[in-house]
């Protein structure tokens, strides 16, 4: 696959050109988990598949959710609609969703023989449903945004293995770390081997774009974020500049702000930021490296269109005019969030980005 011959026939490559750090006319937006629960269309479809895990199934069905938000607002990027557990799930651990719970795994990984048993999954085999999802969803999109692939980083997904569930206290996880970090590294490189495969083939299937979710690196010490979730990510970067060259690859790392310059080194082109930390602090630490992508509190969508605009003028003006600046929250939306102010950040990052791409031109000459 060539991915310059996809991004040429893009009718809107802002998001890719931001990426890159290249000049906009105005600040590319989308949102983690912009579709999902909050949209009425979305609850329909959910309601027609029957179960979350159908749904994640069902190509056609992954379609008609990603394209959503497109149709209703306009982003400048969509995401492929898939779960980050999508792999252990393939594994063979026995994923379920319950009600009120969430994604739980009937068979989770604690001893040795555990890790030697998991298999690495074939993207074109036990995941084929996911590679369908990402070429009919590009099919749907007919080139109107590029569309994003993704997947979980190597600890978020051990620690969903490990402990079976979600976790407040990662008490397994964390156990594992400190009296058996051999163990853990095993797995993890496992799971570094099938995360680089597997977004491979994403964009082999046609994604334009790559995102890896760091949901719990935030929950490690410092010497056990940079071992056990930063470093797999850096490999899979790596892996992925030669097995999916042109590619750009993005890191999310959730409450991992202090590490910021560290994920930058890892050679992705995008870093996201959550909104404990100020954007232009962040632009300033990585001077420039990399585009950055955030970082609205997602709770600030509850507030009033008025407020919204207000907020989201100022991360605009925190970051400035320079260019690698995509505008997204600093975690996924929220399943309450009333779909009238997305909107409203929609019409305000359209309305009040352009003025500092301007100055930036000017600045420029």
């Amino acid at each position: 696959m060539n991915p310059s011959l996809n991004v040429s026939m893009l009718q809107n490559d802002r998001f890719l050109r931001a990426l890159r750090r290249e000049p906009v006319d105005r600040t590319p937006l989308w949102l983690m988990r912009q579709a999902g629960r909050y949209l009425p269309e979305y609850r329909a479809t959910r309601a027609k598949a029957g179960d979350f895990l159908t749904l994640c199934k069902t190509p056609e069905l992954c379609c008609e959710v990603t394209l959503q938000p497109i149709d209703r607002y306009g982003f400048d990027a969509a995401i492929l609609f898939s779960d980050i557990l999508t792999i252990p799930d393939a594994m063979g651990l026995g994923l379920q969703f319950v009600e009120n719970e969430g994604p739980t795994f009937s068979n989770p990984v604690r001893s040795a023989d555990d890790i030697a048993q998991l298999p690495i999954p074939d993207p074109e085999g036990e995941l084929r449903y996911v590679m369908d999802a990402v070429r009919t969803i590009k099919s749907g999109l007919s080139n109107r945004v590029p569309l994003i692939g993704f997947a979980g980083s190597p600890w978020t997904l051990a620690t969903y293995m490990i402990e079976g569930r979600g976790s407040r206290d990662f008490a397994h996880a964390k156990k594992m770390r400190y009296d058996a970090p051999q163990l853990l590294k095993a797995l993890l490189d496992k799971l570094t081997e099938s995360v680089a495969i597997y977004l491979a083939a994403q964009a082999k299937a046609g994604a334009d774009a790559l995102m890896i979710f760091d949901t719990w690196g935030g929950v490690l010490d410092p010497d056990g974020y940079r071992f056990f979730s930063l470093q797999p990510m850096a490999r899979i970067v790596e892996r992925l500049s030669v097995i999916a060259p042109g590619v750009p690859v993005m890191l999310f790392s959730k409450g991992a702000s202090a590490y910021l310059l560290e994920q930058a080194n890892t050679g992705v082109a995008a870093l996201g930021v959550d909104w404990t930390l100020n954007i232009g602090d962040a632009r300033y630490r990585v001077d420039g490296g990399v585009a950055l992508q955030g970082n609205m509190d997602p709770t600030a969508l509850f507030a009033s269109p008025e407020k919204i605009r207000e907020l989201a003028g100022r991360i605009l003006d925190d970051y400035g005019a320079a260019p690698g600046h995509i505008f997204n929250l600093g975690h996924g939306i929220l399943p309450g969030t009333p779909p009238e102010n997305v909107a409203a950040l929609v019409q305000a990052v359209h309305e009040l980005s352009p003025a500092y791409h301007a100055a930036a031109a000017d600045e420029a000459v």
